[in-house]
Parts: structure tokens; C-alpha cells; sequence
């Protein structure tokens, strides 16, 4: 069992920026995959950020360029940093892991980005 707690959201205005982590119960260098989805009300989930083992983040278009997915392996902890951050970036984030047996999810935290 993964548990993934998630921090950082708030409100910023357009233009600011803010930094999410995801914090693991157990050490991330052993799963498959981790990423970051995010969900606008009245929204599918979407994709936002994914990192395979120890590869290079993969990123969605609307994001590419303003948004950072990065790890610390010492701390069990995944960031998201998000720079340049638009009204429509606004969303419930959810941080994910991937395992080989099973997929983990975190409680979600809010960013709202105000005009």
C-alpha cells in the first residue's frame, strides 16, 4: 500500500507560480512511474506531468515550457513547479504513483489562479 500526501496548492494570481509536492509512504526510486494530473470543475482528469523511473518528464502541451516536474529520492518526494500560471491552470492537482502491481493516488490539492 502507497499512501501519497499531497501540499502546496493556493490561490496566486496570473503570472505567479507555485511549487507542489507529493510526499510517499515508501521509496520512490522503486516504482514505475510517477505523475501529476489535474481536474477543473466540470473537467476530466488530465494529464499534466510523468516521469519513468529515473528518465525525463514528459509534459502536456498547455503546461510544456511554464511547468517542472522534478524528484528528491532521499526524501520520497515529488515537485511540481509551476511558473507563468494562468486562470485556466486552475484545478484540483493529484499526484500519482505507478508500481508494477497497482496505481496510487493522492487526496488532490487546490490551485486556483485568479485574473
Amino acid at each position: 500500500q502507497v499512501q501519497l500526501v499531497e501540499s502546496g496548492g493556493g490561490l496566486v494570481q496570473a503570472g505567479g507560480s507555485l511549487r507542489l509536492s507529493c510526499a510517499a509512504s515508501g521509496s520512490i526510486i522503486s516504482y514505475k512511474a510517477m505523475a501529476w494530473y489535474r481536474q477543473a470543475p466540470g473537467k476530466q482528469r488530465e494529464f499534466v506531468a510523468r516521469i519513468i523511473a529515473l528518465g525525463t518528464p514528459v509534459y502536456a502541451d498547455s503546461v510544456k515550457g511554464r511547468f517542472t516536474m522534478s524528484r528528491d529520492n532521499a526524501k520520497n518526494t515529488m515537485f511540481l513547479q509551476m511558473n507563468s500560471l494562468k486562470p485556466e491552470d486552475t484545478a484540483v492537482y493529484y499526484c500519482k504513483v505507478e508500481t508494477w502491481v497497482l496505481d496510487y493516488w493522492g487526496q488532490g490539492t487546490q490551485v486556483t489562479v485568479s485574473s
